[in-house]
């Protein structure tokens, strides 16, 4: 995918709660044909046996990034306990995809200093949330992000609900539509001007005013 070289409005399209094969297979291949990259956050215990679909995901340029490995939060773990959660997921990925950042986004995004200071990298929130995992609803989770969307937001969607795949492939044709361009969190990051920092807590990044 190219990065925009002028003044398109940016958004970062991010999925939790993966990989699952059979949606998380459908969205890759809906979002190559539109030459869209996102941003994924996997669940450690949930690689096992989709090995080849998250070298897929890395080939076709998307972004990696960790959610724990039992979805649990958090906060007020010993550090030992942290790095089962968190280290132990990094490492699978390591093993799978080679040296990496992979990159943090805590369940529930609730965080505490522990959590910060121990992430080793950038923690990553969000600012568009529309609660995809509620129901089944394709088109109230369409609205709930295309009516309130803006630059430099960053997206939260669940990959392992049909009823999310088809609303975010919906979602991305809208905006294209709207002259929006997909971009990973990290690429967001780097457009914006700014270089991603250990320990710091990203939601949105909008367009510095002139």
């Amino acid at each position: 995918m190219e990065l925009p070289t002028g003044p398109a409005p940016l958004v970062a399209l991010t999925f939790d709660d993966g990989p699952r094969n059979s949606t998380t297979g459908r969205l890759l291949e809906g979002l190559e044909l539109r030459e869209v990259c996102s941003t994924f956050f996997l669940v450690g215990s949930r690689i096992e046996g989709s090995e080849a679909l998250i070298q897929e995901m890395a080939a076709a340029g998307h972004q990696i990034g960790i959610h724990t490995y039992d979805h649990v939060m958090i906060t007020d773990l010993s550090r030992q306990d942290f790095d089962l959660q968190v280290g132990k997921t990094r490492a699978l990925l390591s093993e799978i995809l080679g040296p990496g950042d992979y990159w943090l986004r805590p369940p529930y995004g609730i965080v505490d200093r522990s959590v910060v200071k121990w992430a080793d990298g950038p923690l990553v929130l969000w600012s568009v949330d529309p609660e995809d995992w509620k129901d089944n609803d394709t088109g109230r989770i369409v609205a709930a992000v295309t009516e309130h969307v803006s630059d430099g937001d960053i997206i939260l969607m669940h990959d392992i609900y049909d009823s999310s795949v088809d609303a975010a492939l919906n979602i991305v044709d809208i905006l294209l539509d709207r002259g929006y361009c997909f971009v990973t969190v990290e690429q967001l990051i780097t457009l914006r001007g700014l270089q991603a920092e250990k320990g710091r807590l990203y939601t949105a990044l909008r367009p510095a005013e002139d």
